[in-house]
């Protein structure tokens, strides 16, 4: 990769080499980038990722680093972040927001408007573009209840296309933007006027609970994915499974749905934890657990 290219692009301090990814993950584990680039707008990040394409570049595109898990062996293809690609602007109900934009600043600009319907995603440590990604949601409210549109970029053509909610298979914790091949630029959200002070009540309400009953310590959140019809703290916590550690990686003993890095973990800890978990609620209940957590990297 020519990396004086990049640097045109984006500005050389925006170029990191072999940077430790456990820096930009909640997890605070996993292995090195061989390249971080970190575009800080929608243009410089299009032209970046138009390059990469052309030269046959493999990359990957990452938020906030809220909801992955780096392998030990880091990471082989190109990190593209859309962490300083922030940027909202807010006009009468609606707000348009760059995708490295985070979630809870989109939810107290909202609240400073007088905006209601976004208090749900306060809490959500995550980006705009992560939060699209995946569906993001808490307190009965999710991201598809939300979007008006999304602006996208489309790896298999090279266009930037704008896209509505119904084209992107919006469901629990899902969409199709990575079998699509796009990339989240930018979204428009669809709020409505409130009342500040229930807006602001709602919003600490949802803040104290998440204060009081998940823990601190580094995590991507909820480890797993709700199986159909269960719970899966529930289950996780009535198979016994709190407080279980390998190393410095275990079951969260306030929260059995998170998997904690309670110092020093490697991610191969974490993982081994996150496997010993499923397969013992598998042998006990016959019921899958799926990551919601991204896992990303290489081994070592």
């Amino acid at each position: 990769m020519d990396i004086k290219k990049i640097e045109k692009i984006i500005g050389s301090e925006n170029v990191l080499l072999d940077e430790p990814m456990k820096k930009h993950s909640n997890f605070r584990s996993g292995g090195n980038a061989k390249f971080y680039l970190t575009p800080q707008t929608v243009d410089e990040f299009v032209e970046v990722v138009k390059y990469l394409k052309e030269n046959d570049e493999k990359f990957i595109v990452l938020g906030r680093g809220t909801n992955i898990l780096v392998k030990d062996g880091g990471l082989k293809e190109t990190v593209v972040s859309t962490f300083k690609m922030t940027g909202y602007e807010i006009n009468g109900e609606v707000i348009t927001a760059n995708a490295g934009t985070p979630l809870a600043l989109i939810a107290n600009k909202a609240l400073a408007s007088y905006l209601a319907g976004f208090e749900f995603a306060g809490g959500i440590p995550g980006s705009l573009g992560g939060g699209v990604f995946m569906n993001a949601g808490a307190h009965g409210g999710e991201m598809k209840d939300v979007l008006i549109d999304v602006t996208v970029f489309d790896t298999s053509d090279g266009k930037v296309k704008v896209l509505k909610p119904e084209d992107l298979d919006l469901r629990y914790r899902h969409s199709n933007i990575e079998e699509k091949g796009y990339i989240v630029l930018s979204a428009r959200i669809q709020l409505h006027k409130g009342n500040k002070e229930e807006i602001k009540a709602s919003m600490d309400e949802f803040k104290e609970y998440r204060t009081r009953t998940q823990p601190s310590d580094p995590s991507a959140g909820s480890t797993f994915k709700r199986p159909e019809g269960y719970i899966a703290a529930k289950l996780i916590d009535e198979a016994g499974l709190k407080g279980y550690h390998i190393g410095d990686a275990g079951v969260s003993e306030k929260h059995a749905g998170f998997v904690i890095n309670k110092s020093n973990a490697s991610t191969k800890e974490i993982l081994d934890v996150i496997d010993y978990v499923k397969k013992e609620v598998y042998n006990k209940y016959k019921v899958k657990l799926e990551e919601e957590v991204r896992i990303i990297g290489e081994d070592n």
